[in-house]
C-alpha cells in the first residue's frame, strides 16, 4: 500500500502514473562524477562572477573532457546560478536647465536638429531654430554635414537680424554645448559693449 488513506496498491499507483516500480523503488542518484563538475562549477562562478554558464563550459572542457553543455546549464540553473544583468545608463551630456516659460521676444531660442534621406542614399541633415515664446522660426538650415563651426555661423546669421538671446536650449529641455557657449560668449560680448 502506498498511503494509509487509501487501499491502492504500488502495482496499481505506478500503473495510473506511468512510473515504472523499479524507477519507484529507486530514485536517480547522482554519481560521483556529477558531484565533481558541480563543485567545480560553483568554484568557478564564485570566483568569476560575470561569467555565464557558457564561459564556465569553456573552462571545464579541458579539465572534463566530453562534457555537454547542456549539462553544464542544467547544473548551472539547479543550483541557483546566474549572472545578473547590469542595467546601461546612458550618459547625459550637457547641463539640464529647468524648462521656464520664455516670457519676452529673443529671451530663449530652442535648437534641434532633424534629418532625412534622399533617394540615392544620402542624408540630408536640418538645424531649425525657434523663438520659444513667438514659436517663430528663428534659422533654418539644410545640409549634409554640420560642424560646430557651421552652428555657430547659421546662429550668428539668425542674430544679425534679431539680436542675440540669453539662452539656447535643444530639443529635450538640456543646454546644448555649441549653443551654451555661443550664448555665453555672445552675452560677455554684449555687456562690454
Amino acid at each position: 500500500m502506498l498511503s494509509s488513506g487509501l487501499a491502492l496498491s504500488e502495482r496499481r499507483a505506478c500503473r495510473l502514473v506511468g512510473l515504472s516500480r523499479d524507477a519507484w523503488r529507486h530514485p536517480p542518484q547522482t554519481d560521483a562524477f556529477t558531484h565533481r563538475l558541480t563543485a567545480r562549477i560553483i568554484d568557478i562562478a564564485h570566483t568569476r562572477r560575470r561569467f555565464g554558464y557558457r564561459r564556465v563550459y569553456d573552462l571545464l572542457r579541458a579539465e572534463f573532457p566530453g562534457i555537454n553543455h547542456k549539462r553544464v546549464y542544467r547544473l548551472y540553473r539547479e543550483q541557483g546560478l546566474a549572472v545578473r544583468r547590469r542595467n546601461r545608463r546612458r550618459k547625459l551630456t550637457g547641463v539640464r536647465t529647468p524648462l521656464q516659460a520664455a516670457t519676452q521676444w529673443n529671451e530663449v531660442w530652442s535648437m534641434d536638429f532633424v534629418s532625412d534621406q534622399l533617394a540615392s542614399g544620402r542624408r540630408l541633415k536640418c538645424l531649425t531654430v525657434a523663438d520659444d515664446f513667438s514659436h517663430e522660426a528663428v534659422q533654418i538650415a539644410v545640409d549634409f554635414s554640420m560642424s560646430g563651426q557651421y552652428v555657430t555661423r547659421m546662429l550668428d546669421q539668425a542674430a544679425q537680424f534679431r539680436g542675440y538671446p540669453s539662452a539656447i536650449r535643444t530639443d529635450n529641455g538640456r543646454s546644448s554645448p555649441v549653443g551654451h557657449s555661443w550664448a555665453g560668449r555672445k552675452a560677455a560680448a554684449s555687456a562690454t559693449s
